[in-house]
């Protein structure tokens, strides 16, 4: 106060004013870095959001310099829009406190080639830790590439507790739109989790599943970019790419901590997940051991443990990789191509030879 009186007393209401008004800032960043980050913007990293941006400035150009900053600077330039306000605040629901409690699957429709081509990709996080243990394009969501995405894991990781997902018919049957689920009512996902052990939890609405919907929106923000950078034109290198490279990449960039050490996987007991993940249809026999399943009539071998297996229900199983087999009770009745036509092979050795010897019969089939 002293001074400013002295200042006053010298030089009026002017010596007040404060002495750096009209000078550059020491911290001021350089015009030619400026004009550098713009440029890459503009020319390279156009479909890249701000975050994104912002990592391969320091990543891949060294320029290290803050988020605010960069966002401020791309927004002055009418290159990125101004975000609106946030919404009302909302208490988030509490992560499971060890890996392998609780996964979530679900899949995202999105032009992912920035062409007209769709596909979705069905992503399995983990919720305690968001890790991401399956992301694949495929042409849909559906019963079939559910049950792969699953077995995957499965065989990777081994057992998990639940398993998280929307209401999809391949998930639920629900006897009316808009109301609950019918918990005994089984879907051919339903039935092979419930083999396993493991338990199954229906969302109700899109907020219910907001970590979920928030991570889709980091792959759109995300991924097709780095699709087009990798020189991915086709879902297989697409597929490639994610396997090999860009799930660890994203892994390390989103992957949080658990709360609790240790984690809720188990060895999965099942040594014929083929058998689990397909799907199963009930027939019964005819009188010359043929039974009629999808416009094909498969043959039964004759067997050392009953005369005939007329009149007989037995499970057709329709296997991921597109072959039929046939199963009553523990035995395996043969094994069939997808036009119906027996495979050579020791498929109709029974299952339980199979589990005394080492051998599932079906693992000698695959051999």
């Amino acid at each position: 106060m002293r001074r400013w009186r002295e200042r006053y007393e010298e030089f009026g209401f002017r010596g007040l004013f404060d002495r750096g008004r009209g000078m550059p800032s020491p911290k001021r960043v350089p015009a030619a870095v400026v004009e550098r980050v713009l440029e890459l913007y503009r020319e390279k990293y156009f479909d890249l959001n701000l975050r994104h941006f912002h990592e391969k400035l320091r990543g891949e150009h060294q320029i290290a310099l803050s988020y605010s900053w960069v966002k401020g600077v791309l927004q002055g330039a009418g290159l990125v829009a101004r975000g609106r306000k946030r919404g009302v605040h909302r208490k988030r629901r509490p992560r499971r406190p060890l890996p392998g409690m609780l996964l979530h699957i679900d899949g995202s429709r999105h032009r992912w080639f920035e062409d007209e081509r769709w596909y979705a990709l069905l992503v399995i996080r983990d919720d305690a830790t968001s890790q991401i243990y399956y992301a694949q394009l495929v042409e849909e969501e559906s019963t079939l590439t559910v049950m792969a995405a699953l077995q995957e894991v499965i065989e990777r990781k081994g057992l998990f507790c639940a398993l998280y997902s929307d209401r999809g018919s391949h998930f639920w049957l629900t006897p009316k739109a808009g109301e609950a689920v019918d918990p005994h009512r089984l879907t051919q996902v339903g039935r092979a989790l419930r083999e396993l052990g493991i338990g199954m939890i229906p969302a109700y609405s899109p907020q219910a599943r907001g970590r979920s919907e928030r991570n889709f929106g980091t792959w759109q923000g995300r991924l097709p970019q780095e699709l087009r950078q990798a020189g991915c034109t086709t879902r297989e290198q697409a597929n490639r790419f994610l396997r090999e490279h860009y799930v660890a990449e994203f892994n390390g960039r989103f992957q949080v901590a658990a709360a609790e050490r240790g984690n809720a996987f188990v060895p999965c007991p099942q040594r014929d997940l083929e058998r689990v993940f397909s799907l199963q249809f009930e027939r019964t026999v005819n009188r010359d051991n043929t039974i009629s399943f999808q416009n094909l009539t498969l043959q039964i071998q004759p067997v050392k443990w009953r005369a005939t297996l007329a009149g007989c229900t037995v499970t057709a199983h329709q296997h991921l990789d597109g072959t039929l087999s046939l199963s009553y009770g523990p035995h395996c009745l043969g094994h069939y191509d997808a036009a119906g036509t027996p495979l050579p092979t020791a498929a109709s050795t029974e299952l339980s030879r199979g589990r005394g010897s080492g051998v599932h019969p079906w693992a000698e089939t695959r051999s």
